[in-house]
């Protein structure tokens, strides 16, 4: 299969960031990203005008973020022309995503930052609607400021990638418990906006540069074919639906490349006659094997079935035989940080 990596849940000056898409993308091809989805609040007028197209080699995919009449319950909208009124609660919008044939995911979900009072936390509270395709598992912008406070502001503004510890827990939990269901996939996010900040009365900075959170969450894809360059108007399309289809299959994981770089990470299955990538279901066996393949010097590999770690090992290859059915995915660690997330597989006997 053919790797690409990008970041996801970007913002432009099309709504609130600070960036051109051009300065964007820029900064995105010096840290040789494969794509970049710029997901601007409640406007998808950049892909109206044009601007979805490669840039020299890093293909930029439009979508947008839409919230409820509150401004609360914020969702990234993929695979759509169109955007939606705000002015209706998150289940009716939800519904005409998914009548529409968009894809959508559910942002910063878990959200609880305190540090800014013109910047409230914007959790999600509609758990008991379906509707909604995907979640948002780790969020840069989140986790620095839930995590910033008086002793490490210094420290935040300065090296925000040093930031990053862990997807939320209860991120996990919640993706794990519906995953028992149905199939949910998750993603990685930056929530990159630029923004400049007055720091201690003194002076103006740049709180998370678009080029320095490129290096770091980022949704790695895995392609049947390889992407062909071009920017003709059938080129830019059918290499975007190659990336929205792993999106929407659950054919990709999520990863912290400021640790190490991720690349030629792989979670499959096997049974005697097939192999089965992240977002496929086993059905009609008794068995399966369980393969991992990381890259890295000695990472930790977490098996995780129905969200409960079921083996831990400490090896770049594991081959491992189940026989129990449910949801199966691998987290990765490395000098005991949190590294690599991979979607799920499921297990049927039946």
């Amino acid at each position: 299969m053919f790797e690409y990596a990008g970041a996801m849940h970007i913002h432009s000056d099309f709504s609130d960031g600070t960036g051109t898409i051009p300065e964007i993308l820029r900064s995105a091809g010096e840290v040789n990203l494969d794509f970049v989805i710029i997901t601007d609040h409640n406007t998808l007028r950049a892909k109206k005008e044009g601007y979805e197209k490669f840039y020299d080699k890093t293909l930029l995919i439009l979508g947008y973020e839409i919230n409820d009449k509150e401004n609360k319950n914020h969702c990234l909208v993929l695979d759509t022309n169109e955007t939606l009124s705000t002015r209706v609660p998150a289940g009716e919008y939800l519904k005409k995503i998914k009548d529409s044939g968009g894809f959508s995911i559910i942002a910063h979900p878990h959200e609880k930052r305190t540090a800014f009072k013109e910047h409230p936390p914007y959790p999600w509270t509609e758990w008991n609607n379906s509707d909604f395709d995907g979640i948002e598992i780790w969020n840069h912008m989140s986790e620095w400021m839930e995590t910033l406070n008086e002793q490490n502001r210094y420290e935040h503004f300065i090296h925000p990638l040093r930031s990053l510890n862990a997807p939320a827990k209860e991120s996990l939990q919640k993706w794990d418990e519906i995953s028992l269901e149905r199939k949910l996939v998750a993603i990685g996010g930056t929530d990159a906006h630029a923004h400049k900040i007055n720091l201690m009365g003194f002076f103006e900075v740049e709180v998370f540069p678009y080029k320095v959170l490129f290096k770091a969450i980022r949704t790695h894809v895995l392609l049947q074919k390889k992407m062909n360059i071009s920017n003709d108007f059938e080129g830019v399309q059918a290499a975007t639906k190659q990336v929205i289809s792993a999106i929407k299959n659950g054919c990709c994981f999520v990863a912290n490349d400021y640790i190490c770089n991720s690349f030629g990470f792989r979670f499959w299955a096997e049974t005697e006659n097939n192999r089965y990538e992240m977002g496929d279901s086993i059905q009609g066996t008794d068995s399966f094997k369980l393969c991992v393949n990381a890259p890295g010097a000695a990472p930790e590999i977490r098996i995780i079935r129905n969200g409960e770690v079921i083996e831990t090992m400490t090896d770049n290859e594991i081959r491992v035989d189940m026989t129990d059915e449910g949801v199966y995915r691998v987290e990765v660690y490395l000098h005991n940080k949190a590294w690599i997330f991979s979607n799920h597989i499921r297990f049927t006997n039946k």
